[in-house]
């Protein structure tokens, strides 16, 4: 019995230790491997861009996006990319993590931030740089395509305008 309480205490000391700074709940996911933290610190260096949308309506379509099949839009996409897999939704800080493909478990966080009016700023960070490329342009065109205005068809009739002199 003593053996075991001193191979438990040693255990949580070596967690505790390993673990620095990290909230007991982050090294728990790091474990698993849906650790966001790696997201969270490559922010800065994320591809950003802003739309006229509200949040709640950013976010509903960004996720249409990251499920829809790249076949539908060949012109945009990489032919072979898979569709990305979103692995964690964090409402608190109003990100979406995905791995870039199911087969491809490289991280690519989506942040979403409220600015004046009816504008959301999109922040696509991870730590690798083609990753975070791919979804941004998977997104990016994704939403210009959505948001931009249709034009108006010329309207045809069968009768033709005769220029007389």
């Amino acid at each position: 019995m003593n053996k075991r309480f001193v191979l438990m205490v040693t255990g949580y000391l070596l967690i505790t230790v390993l673990s620095g700074c990290a909230t007991i709940k982050e090294v728990g996911k790091g474990f698993i491997g849906v650790s966001t933290q790696v997201l969270v610190d490559k922010r800065p260096d994320a591809l950003k861009k802003s739309f006229a949308l509200s949040y709640h309506d950013c976010y509903a379509k960004v996720k249409d996006i990251l499920t829809l099949d790249p076949m539908v839009n060949k012109d945009t996409l990489d032919k072979g990319v898979d569709l990305p897999c979103i692995y964690s939704e964090d409402s608190k800080n109003k990100m979406i993590a995905v791995y870039l493909s199911q087969t491809d478990t490289t991280p690519v966080g989506i942040f979403f931030t409220e600015e004046a009016g009816v504008n959301t700023l999109i922040e696509i960070s991870s730590p690798s740089i083609y990753a975070k490329e791919e979804i941004a342009k998977r997104i990016f065109t994704g939403l210009d395509t959505l948001l931009k205005p249709k034009v108006a068809k010329e309207i045809k009739t069968d009768v033709e305008e005769k220029i007389s002199n």
